[in-house]
């Protein structure tokens, strides 16, 4: 019997025993309230909502299949500024009856957030921060991941250059941290599935691109041959400006042009359309990937207290983490928590801006369990054990 079959047998079989009082299933929201970054190509500022928005939605998701099991699910909204402590978020999350937190977070605040006592006895899910060390040697048993991290990006977005063959790849990043991180991703994925990085070169000019990159950019791009140029520019400060603007007339990849991601408005089949026009109804946008992480992360707790018939943080944790756990999330995949390291194993999008080209993992990139595990850290690879 399918997951799906035994949910819909669960809610007729309870639908049908008298009236009882309703279960709350007490969820937390904590984001940080950041002034608006203004990058050199800001033609599209972040929504507002960004990840809250998908958040919301799964809690009406959550409570469509909770009226018929007794449950109903509350959401407890937390926004400070950046740069407040640990021990404040922590004192603000101790007010409400939550023990279920998903974290739209900077890695450095959720670290702190995790060593601040009584947080053992939290269920946490990260929904913000792609930091691969939270995912290798940070992790935690309380800890999951719902937002891809970097390695997943890479090795999606590396899985799809060598499935095609295009693998001379000429790696241009940016000044940031993140930049740097995501650079450092993308030679690990050519090491494991043989890319070769022909070449690499920072961009290092902080003017504004936008009325130099026609002169600027060819000049910079008079490098070795190469089939495909990846950019690690996770701000957007200059990368979609060297798209038809190259010495050679080779395609962009990375964090600008072909992009891996964990959603993308694109998406269509498997049901997709349903989550995209229901997010369109409700946050007036079109959904993104920290929203579908947030999303995500909702519903894998409206999913688990279906299945347990429970609001206990540890008795959900324990469900979650097991492998009987499935996630049925619009990707034509059953989604499930990695145990080694508790990173949602889900198929990740190849998209360029306006439509989907692919899904990874790709064909014939094997696995001796699952070849979603051919994305991100595998066991052998992760230093913490959770």
């Amino acid at each position: 019997m399918s997951a799906c079959s035994r949910l819909v047998l669960a809610v007729l079989c309870v639908s049908a025993l008298p009236a009882a009082a309703l279960t709350t299933v007490d969820i937390a929201y904590l984001e940080e309230t950041r002034p608006p970054v203004t990058t050199l190509a800001n033609l599209e500022p972040p929504p507002a909502d960004l990840g809250r928005a998908g958040v919301e939605l799964g809690i009406r998701d959550n409570d469509s299949t909770g009226k018929f099991l007794q449950q109903r699910f509350q959401l407890h909204s937390i926004q400070l500024p950046a740069g407040v402590p640990a021990s404040e978020w922590m004192a603000r999350l101790n007010k409400t009856k939550a023990r279920l937190v998903v974290l739209n977070l900077p890695a450095s605040t959720l670290e702190g957030l995790l060593k601040q006592p009584g947080q053992e006895g939290m269920l946490w899910f990260n929904a913000g921060a792609a930091d691969d060390r939270l995912r290798q040697s940070e992790c935690k048993p309380n800890l999951l991941h719902t937002l891809p991290g970097r390695a997943m990006q890479a090795d999606a977005l590396a899985q799809y250059l060598v499935a095609k063959r295009w693998k001379k790849w000429f790696l241009v990043s940016g000044p940031q941290p993140e930049d740097a991180a995501y650079a450092a991703a993308i030679r690990r994925a050519a090491k494991r599935f043989g890319g070769q990085i022909v070449g690499e070169k920072a961009w290092r000019y902080s003017h504004d691109a936008r009325r130099t990159a026609q002169a600027e950019v060819p000049s910079f791009t008079q490098v070795t041959d190469h089939e495909v140029m990846i950019v690690a520019d996770e701000r957007g400060d200059f990368g979609e400006y060297f798209s038809y603007r190259t010495w050679l007339p080779r395609p962009i990849a990375g964090t600008q042009g072909l992009v891996a991601a964990g959603w993308h408005a694109s998406a269509e089949q498997w049901g997709a359309v349903q989550l995209q026009n229901r997010f369109r109804a409700y946050a007036k946008r079109p959904m993104q990937s920290a929203d579908y992480a947030g999303w995500a992360a909702v519903r894998s707790v409206g999913e688990a207290a279906a299945r347990t018939q429970s609001a206990d943080a540890k008795t959900l944790r324990d469900y979650i983490r097991s492998p009987e756990f499935e996630l049925a999330a619009f990707k034509g995949r059953s989604l499930s928590y990695r145990a080694w390291n508790g990173e949602l194993r889900q198929p990740m999008l190849i998209a360029q801006p306006r439509a989907l080209v692919s899904l990874s993992p790709q064909e014939g990139f094997l696995h001796p369990n699952s070849d979603l595990d051919t994305l991100g850290f595998d066991a052998p690879e992760v230093k913490c054990k959770p």
